[in-house]
């Protein structure tokens, strides 16, 4: 068997598969490594490198950049608050991108490791379905091989998604791929679109000194979140400096080459709006193998079932290639489902119910569970417990009293139904009230838990106490 191109491929290990996983993201090679683990023979064929979009062009250079951002803010708008004295601050906007791109090589590097380690063929190319247990891998060299395997898992993701009209250049019109390794940072920027994507780099390039536009055709920005987060958000973003054209249509779309020209009608702005970059960020689209096609939805993704079996015989899919909601941690929650549904007897695999979203801009949103708009428009009774930041001494200490926790529980039961946060460290706490909601647990057993003192968590403490109309420190 020849080989094909890859840094762990000099020689396969195996004549044949027990599966081929197409696709190395956070859906892929954790398929992979789980599946390996389960003592079964795995080959894992990546088009690009191993992580896939979220750890070599998604979530994680966003986060590194963000951080650099959120330093970088922190220097030039509180120093004085914390009694520091800073004169000629300056940064280089090279190393700022060079050093998010580094944390992207070492951790991809890292998930290199963890299959090698795992004995997995990695094997670089492009993967097609030619049919059941089998599948051709085109290599950068345009040398093809066909292996074989028991299963497939499909997991080959999503990418940015364009505007009919104003097609992606790479330089004046671009996606968040071109947004996070622009080589030069512009002076002025339009975001079309203000969902997660569009608001984290707006974020990014404001904290740098960019002149920032978001167009959002929805009524407030983060449009899936609760009103109140995204109307709160929207506050502190104008606060910070970036224009945000909510419930505005776009009516006309020029790029110039130089610089793009948008036509917005809305009720802030009626006119033509100018800058040298227009990030689109108005979503994605699936990212299909070649070779045979499985049966897809009315929008393009992979169709699976209660196993997450394909119309295909012998072949899966799991991840974002097969429909919302898109994230990193609900992949690889579905393709270990998948992995086990396969190899682990008795395993009935599980679809995603509860995830949190998180969006890393700053003050962060997170949330899990049901919005009250949700909750109303399915007639459900609820009640609410709310605490903002400013009353948690902990966030005041921080220099953080932004936000607030935003708890709903079910008027019958008392059980959570939803949670929404915005404020520091509200990614990170979004975590507890995915367990809560797992677990269907009460508002008093939550403020039951002890929350060690001075922490953030306190404000999910205080929250519930809150809905039950007896909060302590507020």
């Amino acid at each position: 068997m020849a080989a094909i191109s890859g840094e762990f491929s000099d020689k396969l290990k195996f004549m044949a598969y027990d599966l081929i996983v197409i696709g190395g993201g956070p859906a892929g090679y954790v398929a992979a490594i789980r599946a390996a683990q389960l003592g079964k023979n795995v080959a894992c064929v990546e088009a690009d490198r191993a992580g896939g979009t979220c750890l070599n062009w998604g979530c994680i250079p966003t986060k590194a950049l963000l951080k650099n951002a959120e330093v970088y803010h922190m220097l030039t708008h509180k120093a004085a608050e914390f009694g520091l004295k800073i004169e000629g601050l300056s940064y280089d906007w090279s190393a700022v991108v060079g050093r998010s791109r580094k944390v992207s090589d070492r951790l991809a590097g890292g998930i290199e490791f963890l299959l090698k380690k795992n004995k997995i063929d990695y094997i670089r190319g492009f993967g097609a379905v030619e049919g059941t247990g089998k599948v051709s891998v085109k290599a950068a060299d345009g040398s093809t091989q066909v292996l074989e395997a028991k299963d497939i898992l499909i997991t080959t993701g999503c990418k940015s998604r364009g505007l009919p009209g104003l097609p992606f250049n790479g330089k004046s019109v671009i996606g968040s791929k071109e947004a996070m390794v622009l080589a030069q940072q512009p002076k002025e920027m339009l975001i079309i679109g203000a969902g997660a994507i569009g608001v984290e780099f707006a974020y990014i390039y404001n904290a740098f000194g960019t002149k920032v536009t978001l167009v959002e055709m929805a009524p407030r920005i983060l449009p899936v979140e609760d009103d109140e987060v995204g109307d709160a958000l929207e506050k502190s973003l104008i606060k910070q400096g970036i224009r945000c054209l909510t419930n505005t249509k776009i009516t006309a779309m020029v790029d110039k080459g130089t610089h793009v020209e948008l036509t917005v009608e809305g009720p802030k702005e009626n006119g033509t709006l100018s800058a040298e970059v227009c990030l689109v960020a108005i979503g994605i689209q699936p990212v299909l193998p070649g070779g045979q096609q499985p049966a897809l939805s009315d929008r393009g993704y992979i169709n699976v079932g209660g196993r997450y079996e394909t119309s295909i015989p012998g072949v899966y899919a799991a991840g974002d290639i097969t429909g919302p909601p898109w994230l990193a941690h609900v992949a690889s929650f579905e393709a270990v489902q998948a992995v086990e549904g396969l190899y682990v007897p008795g395993h009935k695999p599980r679809k995603v119910n509860n995830f949190p979203g998180c969006t890393y801009c700053h003050p962060q949103v997170a949330s899990v569970g049901k919005t009250e708009r949700a909750l109303k428009a399915e007639g459900i009774e609820y009640t609410v417990g709310k605490i903002p930041f400013v009353a948690i001494g902990k966030a005041i200490a921080a220099g953080e009293p932004e936000g607030f926790a935003k708890l709903l529980f079910g008027k019958k039961h008392g059980e959570l139904l939803g949670a929404h946060i915005i404020g520091e460290n509200a990614t990170e706490l979004i975590a507890e009230m995915g367990l809560a909601l797992d677990q269907e647990l009460t508002g008093e057993e939550i403020h039951a838990t002890i929350h060690a003192h001075p922490t953030m968590s306190e404000v999910i403490h205080e929250a519930t106490l809150a809905a039950e109309g007896h909060a302590i420190h507020f």
